[in-house]
């Protein structure tokens, strides 16, 4: 638990620490990148079903927008206009086989990391804190 956490938990009386903050932002650039490989879509659609990974109700349409930008201009998604439909056109995104390629390689890291985060849950609970 960061200094931050324990000083909130002391004032408030709950868990949030904003820590975890910077951690769920840089976590949805897998996310999207699976979401979209599982269906392409619209943001809207992929804003709801960041629920799926721990994003709550009150997500932040704009990081989300930021972040399919910001794959998109480093060539991860590609993204055409949907006119489509009687509502307005949709930007509807899709995974390019480089963004297949960062998907795997996330894959990779989030297993290796959730071999040490097991490691330091069963260390934790030994101490019987």
């Amino acid at each position: 638990m960061c200094g931050e956490e324990q000083a909130h938990r002391m004032s408030h009386g709950h868990g949030y620490c904003s820590c975890m903050d910077s951690r769920m932002e840089r976590f949805i650039e897998p996310c999207l990148l699976l979401l979209l490989l599982e269906k392409p879509s619209h943001g809207y659609d992929l804003i709801s079903r960041l629920r799926d990974f721990g994003f709550g109700d009150n997500q932040d349409p704009g990081m989300v927008y930021r972040n399919l930008r910001r794959l998109e201009e480093q060539g991860m998604i590609r993204s055409e206009w949907d006119t489509s439909g009687s509502g307005p056109a949709r930007r509807f995104y899709e995974v390019t086989p480089e963004g297949k390629e960062l998907v795997k390689a996330w894959a990779e890291t989030i297993n290796l990391n959730i071999a040490t985060l097991k490691s330091f849950v069963e260390r934790f609970g030994r101490l019987g804190l």
